[in-house]
């Protein structure tokens, strides 16, 4: 690390995982040069969908998440941490309770962001660094309390929405089991499909070239790929195709926890998987769209873009 650059640590506190960019920030060149990458399930967004209460037992997980990673971010000499809450913090009647908790145990500072403010990060960090990006693009983030669908150029966002579809959100709410009922299914795909149609139609100016970011997208093209566990470099712009997300969904409709434990997906993850599919599926579908190049980066990274901003604004 240059003596000009500065090492900074991004946080993205979501409905379902809390995840972790360490990056080198240079101010000279613009380059975000990543360091360290960490994800933790925390399920914050537990039962939130149905009380609107983040509750004690998931402050806890977030917080030994949390303490975990300012332990890390000491040992690499990070001199600056941002952290960002998501959907499940936007839905907490508590969340100032909890940004203190946090604030109290870990000594980070925890931003609860707006759907819009999500979106636009998200977009801009999913193509940071990228070369020639064809436009306009949209991007799809799948988390666990909410989808974000967003449309623009390399420059600016056109057009952003966030719709309360989320894995985790909506698994509690229809299903019961995994598998589902064929009927509970339905349900979902239908509640789906009223969301996504309400908000979709502008967004056909640009469902030529799609990127898709976050737990979702990357556990489907690793499964996808016929990957046992996730590598980074192999998921990183890989190019999802609408048959092999109807495959996979096909598949997991008919299966139980351990069969989907056994593909290669996570604890935390397998029992939204199926519903994060369904999503995902019918974005496509319903956009008429045939590929999803899809992305490691996203919110972490636009987070990183806004750092970095700030620090060339203050040369």
């Amino acid at each position: 690390m240059t003596s000009d650059m500065e090492r900074t640590a991004c946080i993205d506190v979501g409905t379902n995982t809390a995840l972790l960019l360490v990056a080198d920030l240079d101010p000279q060149s613009g380059r975000i040069v990543p360091v360290e990458h960490r994800q933790t399930i925390v399920r914050l967004g537990q039962k939130v969908d149905e009380g609107k209460v983040i509750r004690r037992e998931a402050l806890d997980r977030l917080i030994g998440c949390l303490s975990s990673y300012r332990e890390l971010c000491n040992s690499l000499g990070v001199r600056n941490i941002v952290a960002a809450g998501t959907s499940a913090l936007r839905d907490a009647s508590n969340r100032n309770e909890i940004i203190e908790e946090v604030r109290k145990s870990t000594g980070i500072e925890l931003r609860c962001i707006s759907g819009q403010e999500e979106a636009e990060l998200t977009f801009f960090g999913a193509v940071a660094g990228l070369p020639d990006v064809p436009e306009p693009f949209t991007v799809i983030d799948i988390g666990g309390g909410s989808t974000e669908v967003i449309m623009g150029t390399a420059s600016e966002v056109s057009r952003s929405v966030s719709m309360d579809i989320g894995s985790v959100r909506l698994t509690e709410r229809f299903f019961t089991a995994l598998p589902p009922s064929p009927s509970e299914f339905e349900a979902a795909r239908e509640e789906i499909n009223r969301q996504l149609t309400a908000s979709l139609p502008p967004f056909f100016a640009a469902r030529h070239e799609v990127f898709g970011v976050a737990g979702t997208l990357t556990t489907i093209a690793q499964v996808s790929m016929g990957e046992l566990h996730f590598v980074a470099e192999k998921v990183q712009g890989f190019r999802l195709e609408y048959d092999q997300v109807h495959r996979l969904l096909e598949k997991l409709r008919t299966m139980a926890l351990p069969e989907i434990t056994a593909l290669g997906i996570p604890e935390g993850r397998a029992d939204v998987i199926t519903m994060g599919t369904l999503i995902l599926h019918q974005f496509m579908r319903l956009l008429g769209v045939g590929t999803v190049t899809v992305s490691i980066q996203g919110l972490r990274f636009g987070m990183a873009q806004k750092e970095l901003q700030r620090l060339r604004s203050q040369n």
